[in-house]
């Protein structure tokens, strides 16, 4: 009266279903520099955490007697497993078994992933590779029948956006419903040499707009690198791995939890004695920005997103005294650190992705404003950065301004809520107003200068006598800044601060007012 036999069956499909696509598949698979979809989920949960659920799902033929003759798994792996000891649903598409197209699917299983993360409220990881069971002609050559498409399970992949960290990598020739997936995350990465992510594929492409292009030119990482389709670049698989662990370790498992605080060594009272010269006197002479965030974030801590897609602008999460924040800040060495069109979006979709999961946020503002031009208005830069300053301004979570430098015209202006309290503070470098003072007085005496006998002289008169009027100090006077401080003093101040943000925190939990999108 045992069911031992039934468990021998059992063990021995688990066993077909561990061959993935057969030895020959695999075999080829690897030859790409590519990891079996099992190796990639052993490599990036922590070790011996993975449970699966459904191995033995796939398509069968059994002779007359009702014995199995053959056995295919579903091109399609999903499970439980942990990353630095937090619970996560992870899925990863098995590219040995028909190119992971919808032919080799059980569509259930994916549905099934997307339900989990969103009922146990946990992290979703998606391992993308090939349409990511998206559609293959074969499937309507065997079935005898079309269809007209569905994305399946959009309804959660849409609202998970809006509920648990969703993040994708893109580890093959990624197309279709497949590059949706990817797209639809609020962290991507794809890998150099092996990834490549388009909407259809060389052939496809070939055939409906006479374009003839590889992969790696249709959409390889040299592609993405700037298109904004995906976040970051990873070296290997591995390294791919590493960042999506590390983008969790800021996160929350959910909306209704608070982001992880960390032990750090880093003594919050630092002050790095480079700060007091770090901003050059010479208005006109850039800095580096990147160099500039460990002098006041905890060290080690910095992780960047999207760092060549409006390249003018850095979002990044970092950690305040082991306490997670994200943080938006200008690159001067790309437009002038300038609003663009791209980097109007970038900073939406940041802020947005801080507001869901309760990340503070530090802007450290040298703003120079929206980037201007005929190619800036064909682009729509001016729709693009009032949604950005409106993401900002529709944003809940606590906010501080460190005004490092320039705070010119409406994208300066909408670097902070100056409806709210406004917490802000400004470096003795802070210069500000409705436009720079070189352009404005261009502006303002323009029929003085056209009337002068000598107007570089009488310029250099305007500029010089404006030149006291552009001090902070001034503005300080008038209460127009609340306080300029020591920029050595910005770490101290601002780890004060933080602790004082997630006391306020609670309130936010639970979904945002506005929800997430890709």
């Amino acid at each position: 009266m045992s069911w031992e036999e039934e468990i021998k069956e059992l063990r021995s499909r688990e066993s077909l279903a561990y061959r993935l696509g057969g030895e020959e598949r695999v075999a080829r698979h690897r030859a790409n520099g590519k990891l079996t979809v099992r190796e990639r989920i052993e490599k990036l949960l922590d070790p011996d955490s993975f449970h699966e659920i459904g191995a033995i799902a796939g398509k069968s033929k059994y002779d007359e007697d009702g014995y199995l003759l053959e056995f295919m798994p579903a091109n399609f792996i999903l499970g439980t497993g942990k990353i630095l000891g937090s619970k996560v649903v992870v899925g990863g598409d098995d590219f040995t078994v028909r190119g992971g197209a919808a032919d080799g699917a059980i569509i259930g299983k994916q549905v099934y992933a997307e339900r989990m993360a969103h009922d146990l409220q946990i992290p979703i990881i998606r391992l993308v590779d090939g349409t990511g069971g998206g559609g293959s002609v074969k499937f309507l050559d065997s079935e005898g029948f079309t269809y007209v498409p569905v994305n399946p399970a959009w309804d959660l992949v849409v609202g998970n956006l809006e509920l648990v960290p969703v993040v994708s990598a893109c580890l093959g020739s990624v197309a279709g419903l497949g590059a949706a997936r990817v797209a639809a995350s609020h962290f991507s990465v794809m890998v150099e040499e092996t990834s490549q992510l388009f909407v259809a594929g060389p052939p496809v492409v070939k055939f409906g707009m006479g374009q003839d292009l590889t992969k790696e030119e249709l959409g390889g990482v040299q592609v993405h690198r700037t298109s904004g389709a995906v976040d970051n670049i990873a070296k290997t698989e591995e390294d791919a791995f590493e960042q999506i662990r590390t983008f969790l370790s800021y996160l929350p498992p959910s909306v209704w939890k608070l982001p992880p605080v960390l032990s750090t060594q880093d003594d919050p009272s630092r002050k790095d004695e480079r700060l007091i010269s770090f901003i050059p006197k010479n208005r006109k002479t850039p800095y580096k920005i990147r160099e500039l965030l460990p002098m006041i974030f905890d060290q080690s801590s910095i992780f960047e997103m999207g760092r060549y897609y409006g390249g003018g602008t850095l979002t990044c999460f970092a950690r305040l005294d082991g306490y997670s924040v994200g943080v938006l800040a200008s690159d001067p060495y790309v437009n002038g650190g300038g609003l663009t069109a791209e980097s109007s979006d970038k900073i939406e979709r940041f802020v947005d992705l801080c507001q869901t999961f309760h990340l503070p946020i530090v802007n450290l503002v040298d703003q120079p404003g929206m980037v201007i031009g005929l190619p800036s208005e064909k682009k729509g830069t001016i729709r693009k950065g009032v949604r950005a300053i409106a993401a900002i301004y529709q944003a809940t979570v606590p906010m501080v301004e460190i005004i490092i430098r320039r705070v010119f015209g409406v994208g300066g202006a909408g670097m902070s809520n100056g409806h709210g309290l406004n917490l802000r503070y400004a470096w003795p470098s802070g210069d500000w107003g409705s436009l720079p003072v070189e352009g404005g007085v261009h502006v303002a005496y323009r029929r003085e200068l056209e009337a002068s006998d000598h107007p570089d002289a009488l310029l250099k008169e305007l500029l010089d006598r404006m030149e006291s009027v552009r001090s902070p100090f001034r503005t300080a006077e008038a209460f127009g800044i609340e306080e300029i401080i020591d920029p050595r003093d910005t770490r101290p101040l601002l780890c004060d601060w933080v602790k004082d943000a997630y006391e306020l925190l609670p309130q936010q939990l639970g979904p945002s007012k506005h929800g997430m999108r890709p």
